[in-house]
């Protein structure tokens, strides 16, 4: 607009000397000040509607449409100022009609995907921002231009796909449903062999799943599991989830498979492994012994190490790490959630876990956990429901108790009932103290109050009391 005012007032000045000096070209000045003037007042009335009075209302016309528009009043302008010179333009649309048929004949494919282009902005069918499948072409489009729309894809690769391509093709839109949210369902294929029960499987997998706190996996619709098709010695299960981030796939994808993963292990289920497979190393008798002596060790050094047991003896660490048993978390799986009743603590290996409580609408973080660590003792030991949502940050290597062990381990030994009651106070008051800022004399007090009371719960849930 400035550059036709300018070229406008430009032209005036030069046909008021060439009037003034009586240059022949006085009249040209006059005709070209016409015509910028006409284009001036085009590009002004453009800008007021397209860039004022429509936003205003809150409607968005595509560039491409803006640019046709605005270039046909142009020309329409230009033809009314060269007609009120005097100019024939019936010779002139004639040289141009024979001009424009050679000019199109060459630039056919320059003009298809110009009017593809056009045809695109109108009807709004790709729009920047949407997540495109075009052929082996997956990405995000960034701008629809007027011979092509450039697409980025996940490797950083700008793929500038020709708009009548676009018009001519299969084009998959990711993530778009009306009336739903930009979703995008997601397979993670895995197999598991016939020694374990379908619904087991499904059950199993689909509650981690449900549970963990992944990111980028949406909880409504939720995810499920099922059985995809029967092989000789394996089933073919997939998960299902809908991913709310279109961008990050593979690496939600890949935490959805650790999921799978560990909830299968501490299921005691394991991945199919194909029939043809040949193993080398014979599974002998001997051979498992040492696995689950190995096994063991971890775990009476676990034991050893965690302050509710460290002061049992070595047999009695033996006793219990015979019932423990190998329950890994992968990131964001809940491994205990609040209000839940679960008879069985937890023996944190190594790895790090996160411990929030909920007043109803707001979960709070209130403690991070890290091996080796134990948690879940007052539900062990008193049978109180969990008190509080744990989940793994990373991958946790951890073990489960169960009060079937500890039930034994009691009924030998009820005397131990008051040096856990003891401990339960000391980490009862601990808490409190980070909780309420209490000092240590009130801390200290507090668990000498609350000791009775949990040797009283743990005896009574034990049923020593009657023994």
């Amino acid at each position: 607009m400035l550059f036709f005012v300018g070229m406008h007032l430009l032209s005036l000045a030069a046909c008021g000397v060439g009037v003034f000096l009586d240059w022949s070209l006085a009249n040209t000045f006059r005709i070209a000040a016409w015509l910028f003037g006409a284009l001036g007042l085009v590009s002004a009335a453009a800008s007021l509607v397209f860039t004022l009075f429509l936003p205003r209302l809150r409607l968005t016309v595509p560039l491409i449409v803006e640019d046709v528009l605005v270039g046909l009043a142009m020309l329409a302008a230009s033809l009314s100022v060269m007609s009120h010179a005097g100019f024939d333009l019936s010779a002139l649309i004639a040289t141009s009609a024979v001009f424009t048929v050679v000019l199109g004949f060459s630039l056919q494919d320059v003009i298809g995907n110009i009017a593809s282009g056009l045809a695109l902005q109108i009807d709004s069918s790709i729009e920047a921002g949407d997540w495109i499948k075009v052929g082996d072409v997956v990405g995000r489009v960034v701008e629809v231009r007027w011979r092509h729309t450039a697409v980025e894809t996940r490797n950083w690769e700008t793929v500038l796909i020709p708009n009548a391509a676009l018009t001519k093709s299969n084009v998959v839109i990711l993530g778009r449903r009306r009336g739903q949210p930009p979703y995008w369902r997601r397979w993670v294929h895995f197999h598991v062999d016939w020694r374990h029960q379908p619904g087991d499987v499904i059950e199993v997998v689909q509650t981690a799943v449900r549970q963990a706190h992944l990111d980028h996996v949406a909880r409504d619709p939720a995810p499920n599991v099922v059985l995809m098709d029967l092989a000789d010695t394996y089933g073919k299960y997939a998960v299902r989830y809908w991913l709310m981030d279109i961008a990050p796939d593979d690496p939600t994808d890949s935490a959805v498979r650790s999921c799978v993963y560990f909830a299968l292990q501490r299921a005691g289920m394991t991945l199919a492994i194909p029939a043809h497979a040949v193993f080398v190393t014979e599974e002998t008798s001997d051979r498992k012994a040492l696995k689950t002596e190995k096994q063991l060790r971890r775990c009476r050094e676990l034991l050893a190490r965690v302050d509710l047991f460290a002061d049992l003896s070595d047999a009695e660490h033996h006793d219990l790490a015979r019932h423990m048993r190998y329950s890994p978390f992968g990131p964001g799986e809940v491994m205990t959630r609040q209000g839940n009743e679960a008879h069985w603590l937890y023996l944190i290996e190594d790895g790090e876990a996160c411990v929030s409580v909920s007043d109803g609408t707001i979960q709070h973080e209130v403690a991070r956990v890290r091996g080796p660590a134990f948690f879940g003792e007052m539900s062990l030991l008193t049978g109180e429901a969990r008190s509080a949502t744990v989940v793994a940050v990373g991958e946790v290597e951890c073990f489960r108790l169960d009060k079937t062990a500890l039930q034994g381990l009691l009924d030998r030994r009820p005397e131990l009932a008051a040096h856990l009651a003891r401990v339960l106070a000391e980490r009862h008051a601990a808490l409190l103290a980070v909780k309420e800022g209490v000092d240590a004399n009130t801390a200290r007090r507090q668990a000498d109050r609350r000791e009775v009371d949990f040797l009283a719960q743990i005896r009574s849930f034990f049923s020593l009391d009657r023994r």
